[in-house]
């Protein structure tokens, strides 16, 4: 696969669709790789003419890692105290860097949880890049929004047995994923540890999804940048999302100027397979809103 060179690191990225296509680029979740959804997604967007880019977030899969910095302490970054080796603008920054090297010029940003933050500095930061913005189960980092469910902060923060233990290590990573998941599509648990066990093969850096998590926990409240953002903004989220509840969707619809929001019933904190359309559709709409 190409790569592109960004400040201080360089990012794997792949390409799928038609060139003559409208780019978008999908930007992934906490220790997402660009693989995520790879049963179908990017394939549903390319189906509908877009130019999809996607890329491996720095600290995850093919892209530069950072292991000298360590593990970050979580309760320093909370502080303002913490030494980090980069930040959510970095990772948006990266963003840029992918387009530059795929030869973009402004495309439509398409970003989940983490990657919803970071599209939506993207969108706020480099208006000039940016066509249209769909931000999927994220969240402005407004501190007054309610919290996760306990079920879901357990799910995420559980220490995780060794790698090396594969089956306990499936275990562990697929509990967490059903505990998270939407509850009117549940997983297949057969496809989930085969999708995982891909995964864990491609990469597994357990420090570097802490140090994406220390970067995103350090950028706080992003609403004052929203309210900056002049592309066409579509807000999609699960109305069964135990991690960022629905209300963190209706802060950010409201703060975005002009954007509509689009709440999925059964929907949790992933994307179903059986919603791909569905969303696949609404982004196609809604990038064909002129900006």
């Amino acid at each position: 696969m190409p790569r592109a060179a960004a400040e201080g690191c360089s990012l794997e990225y792949d390409t799928i669709g038609p060139d003559s296509g409208e780019p978008l680029v999908v930007v992934q979740g906490l220790g997402d790789q660009l693989t995520k959804r790879d049963d179908g997604f990017p394939q549903a967007l390319a189906a509908r003419g877009f130019f999809v880019i996607r890329f491996d977030n720095r600290d995850v899969g093919l892209s530069t890692h950072f292991p000298d910095a360590g593990v970050p302490d979580l309760g320093t970054v909370a502080t303002g105290s913490a030494q980090l080796p980069y930040r959510l603008e970095d990772m948006a920054a990266d963003v840029v860097a992918v387009l530059d090297a795929v030869g973009v010029d402004r495309t439509h940003l398409v970003g989940a949880s983490m990657g919803g933050m970071i599209t939506q500095l993207v969108a706020a930061d480099h208006p000039h890049r940016t066509r249209s913005l769909t931000s999927i189960m994220s969240s402005t980092g407004n501190p007054a929004l309610p919290p996760a469910t306990p079920e879901a902060i357990t799910a995420l923060t559980a220490p995780a047995p060794d790698p090396s233990d594969r089956e306990a290590y499936l275990n562990h990573v697929a509990a967490a994923a059903q505990a998270l998941g939407s509850p009117a599509y549940p997983y297949d648990e057969a496809e989930l540890r085969a999708t995982l066990l891909s995964t864990v093969h491609r990469d597994h850096d357990p420090a570097g999804t802490q140090r994406q998590l220390a970067a995103l926990l350090a950028n706080g409240d992003r609403r004052a940048k929203l309210r900056r953002i002049t592309a066409p903004t579509l807000v999609i989220h699960g109305a069964d999302d135990p991690l960022i509840p629905p209300a963190a969707a209706e802060d950010t619809a409201s703060t975005v100027p002009g954007a509509e929001l689009l709440v999925i019933p059964g929907m949790g904190h992933n994307l179903p397979r059986e919603l791909y359309d569905r969303v696949a559709d609404a982004i196609a709409r809604f990038a064909a809103t002129p900006a």
